[in-house]
């Protein structure tokens, strides 16, 4: 049996063996806990000649637009094509019925033939009695009748010819035929019915789309700056249509040239219609599509630019991150300027030559070391543009 004095110095002694481990413990160095530095890319921005486009929205339109309608009255007969398809010019599309028109070109041909069977023989006659009359053996009144009933038939012969060429007019109209290549739409009159009476019935109408306009609303202060600050008489123009089923559509921007802008501001919109045009050899892009359009106005400013992704904003303000001398990352509050979709101005707040991280935003802090790789020849601003085909040539 351990006695209670043995018992108390053994707990002690167990107490102050604990104690010196603990003491001991504290008394070790903590180890120390570095994070490697952080791989982001950047870019090296300057003062350049960045090209200005301006964004907007718009709608295409083709260039033409033709109404087939019916100029005589008739049944229809034929229809000689099929809803959509890609005609050519003068091939026959609809065909009326003939026959009262043919009964009235062969009429009006018979009667200026028996006019002129008549005036043959009036001149005949004319040219019996004129040598009687000269030699007195007939009287001058009967030859003057003939002269004049020759006369009276070569007029009548003229106005013969008239009718029949009317005749003639109005049987062509029973062949309708396309008069210019384009895209022909859906017949609006099946054969049977009765086309032109009271009328000119619309019987189709064919659009030509090579080229292709697109018709855009700038305000009338957008208006203005393409107006005074473009760099070229002639302003380029993008037209992209929207691809958006996952990339099922894989369409290259149409490349074209602003060629119309109207004379007048909406006075509902205060906007201003302009137009841009662009070829469509494969008629892909069709009537009423909706688009973008991108309107070069100029490439001469001294423009310090950013990749908009690299901008980033809190209660603060907007802000980006640099790479400082020491390899940490640091933040810089600056002023945004003009932006689209490809860059961002700015005006305040970043040096000419700064070195700006466009990637890993959400990881960095304000201090953070950071391993930079420059990517700005394939992802620079002006990268992005010539990939993007929107640095114009000459």
């Amino acid at each position: 049996m351990i006695g209670t004095w043995q018992l108390l110095s053994l707990c002690l002694g167990i107490c102050l063996t604990l104690s010196s481990c603990s003491s001991d413990k504290k008394d070790q160095p903590k180890a120390a806990h570095t994070r490697p530095p952080l791989p982001v890319e950047t870019i090296i921005v300057h003062k350049e000649k960045v090209p200005i486009w301006l964004e907007y929205t718009g709608k295409t339109e083709a260039t033409q637009r033709i109404e087939i309608r019916a100029r005589v009255s008739g049944t229809l007969e034929e229809v000689l094509f099929n809803d959509g398809d890609f005609v050519i010019k003068d091939q026959k599309l609809f065909v009326i019925e003939k026959t009262s028109y043919q009964a009235i070109l062969d009429q009006a041909q018979a009667i200026k033939e028996q006019d002129m069977a008549s005036l043959k023989l009036a001149i005949s006659d004319v040219e019996r009695y004129k040598p009687l009359v000269e030699k007195e053996l007939a009287p001058r009144a009967t030859l003057d009748q003939y002269m004049a009933r020759a006369d009276e038939l070569r007029a009548r012969i003229k106005s013969d010819q008239a009718i029949i060429n009317e005749a003639e007019l109005n049987l062509s109209y029973t062949e309708i035929h396309a008069p210019e290549s384009g895209r022909i739409g859906r017949r609006q009159v099946d054969v049977g019915n009765l086309v032109g009476y009271g009328e000119k019935t619309l019987l189709t109408t064919i659009i030509f789309d090579d080229p292709m306009y697109a018709y855009f609303n700038p305000s009338e202060e957008e208006f203005q700056i393409m107006r005074q600050h473009k760099s070229r008489q002639t302003m380029a123009a993008k037209v992209r249509v929207p691809d958006n089923r996952d990339q099922l559509i894989q369409r290259q921007p149409y490349q074209g040239q602003v060629d119309f802008g109207d004379n007048r501001v909406d006075r509902m919109t205060g906007t201003i219609t302009m137009r841009a045009i662009v070829p469509n050899p494969d008629h892909d892009i069709l009537e009423g599509t909706f688009v973008y359009v991108d309107v070069f106005v100029s490439d001469q400013s001294q423009l310090l630019m950013v990749p908009p992704s690299a901008i980033m904003e809190d209660q603060q303000g907007s802000f980006l991150y640099v790479v400082d001398p020491q390899g940490k990352a640091k933040r810089m509050s600056i002023t945004r300027g003009f932006e689209s979709r490809f860059y961002l101005q700015i005006q305040e707040g970043l040096a000419d030559g700064a070195q700006v991280i466009i990637s890993g935003l959400q990881k960095i802090r304000q201090g953070s070391t950071v391993t930079a790789k420059d990517v700005t020849a394939e992802k620079g601003v002006m990268a992005i543009m010539k990939q993007q085909q929107m640095v114009p040539t000459e």
